[in-house]
């Protein structure tokens, strides 16, 4: 490999959120955790591509840092990595931005609701859509996903069914679906879509891990389906999981149609929301431009981190099971075999392996018994965690 993963580097002392952090400052706990190795949130613990960090020195080297503009050649790098990595022709036009997928969903909410609609979502799924919604004055209207063994399967009548409500208004669609790691075929996202437009419900389709494809499996986005989907959408794209940049805080919001573009923009305008800053956009233009092998090498070595998780817990604690990971780079695994109770669970990990993960309750009670586990880190730090595992619940 041309770039280093296996490399550790010391990120305590960095104002790191993930490890600067203690779990009793994230989560409610009744009880002292001293030390845990985190693999909780969704950053990676891997240098950006070298390729970024050079266009950045070089950027900080001309000394300004005055107001910015999103530049010509920015614009054609979303737009051409779009339509090279996945086949959507996206116009200049149709682009918007916002400080983070979170803030972007946010202002969706904002944007397409009124106090007392209902939004829907696909439990377990990412839990900060919760908050956006209930901090906008709408509540949740569950389609949750039916777990089929192994496989977790979208219920399409169920759906159809929460569709039709009359005070829906908005269906937030995880895609590919963090934290269950499924990536939607075209077929369910076409379903989807029908469903959607038949009820004039709109699509925010957060697509942040659409770069993180593992072999194997294709990402379609929502709004390249067809015309119907194209024009019912809003759709969430980020240099930020797929270049390890989250910090820069720069999201890509893509809106074909006109009408909905401008209600965003609306929003956007309302709160005085700025264009992305200097560095996001040069990290941003610099990333889809020439990363594209760095993240072929990402891609295969979480992979092996995946192939490895499950190589090591079938030996050594084969009563938890790892679903399969079609895309992102977390894991999900069941441990109800090992722990039902999700309280007991999270204290067991916090207290006796010593390892933060993000526990599957959080992500709507579907969750419970569960964990997420981030593989974006170096071998030796996963098998770490691993280990500690292995010694709490063996």
């Amino acid at each position: 490999m041309a770039y280093d993963f296996d490399k550790v580097i010391n990120r305590q002392g960095t104002s790191s959120s993930k490890w600067d952090n203690k779990p009793g400052n994230v989560s409610e706990l009744n009880y002292k955790v001293d030390e845990a190795l985190p693999l909780w949130v969704a950053d990676m613990d891997f240098e950006t591509a070298p390729e970024i960090t050079a266009a950045l020195l070089e950027r900080v080297k001309h000394g300004i840092f005055g107001y910015t503009m999103v530049s010509d050649s920015c614009y054609d790098a979303i737009i051409e990595w779009e339509k090279e990595r996945h086949g959507f022709d996206v116009k200049r036009e149709w682009i918007l931005f916002a400080p983070g997928a979170v803030p972007a969903v946010h202002m969706s909410v904002q944007a397409y609701c009124q106090t007392g609609d209902h939004v829907i979502v696909q439990r377990p799924v990412y839990y900060p859509f919760f908050r956006t919604i209930y901090n906008n004055g709408a509540s949740i209207l569950n389609n949750p996903l039916k777990l089929n063994g192994d496989n977790y399967e979208i219920d399409f009548d169920d759906l159809e069914k929460k569709a039709s409500d009359p005070r829906a208004s908005l269906f937030i669609l995880c895609s590919p679906h963090n934290p269950v790691g499924r990536v939607w075929s075209a077929s369910d996202l076409e379903k989807m879509g029908d469903i959607c437009a038949r009820n004039d419900v709109l699509v925010v389709s957060d697509e942040l891990h659409c770069d993180l494809i593992m072999p194997g499996n294709h990402h379609t986005p929502f709004a390249s389906i067809n015309e119907r989907c194209r024009e019912n959408s809003v759709i969430v794209i980020a240099p930020s999981k797929t270049f390890n940049l989250a910090g820069l805080q720069a999201t890509v919001v893509i809106i074909p149609n006109r009408r909905v573009r401008q209600r965003f923009q609306n929003i956007l305008t309302q709160n005085s929301i700025p264009q992305p800053n200097l560095l996001a956009l040069t990290a941003m233009e610099t990333g889809y431009r020439h990363g594209a092998k760095w993240l072929g090498e990402l891609l295969a070595y979480i992979q092996e981190n995946y192939d490895f998780m499950v190589k090591y817990l079938t030996e050594k604690l084969p009563k938890a099971k790892p679903f399969k990971m079609e895309g992102t780079y977390l894991a999900w695994i069941d441990f109800r075999a090992l722990e039902s109770d999700p309280d007991k669970l999270q204290k067991r990990m916090l207290t006796e392996a010593k390892v933060w993960l993000d526990e599957g309750k959080i992500f709507g009670p579907e969750g419970n018994g569960f964990e997420r586990i981030v593989l974006a880190c170096p071998r030796s730090i996963l098998k770490d965690a691993l280990d500690r595992v292995v010694r709490a619940f063996a």
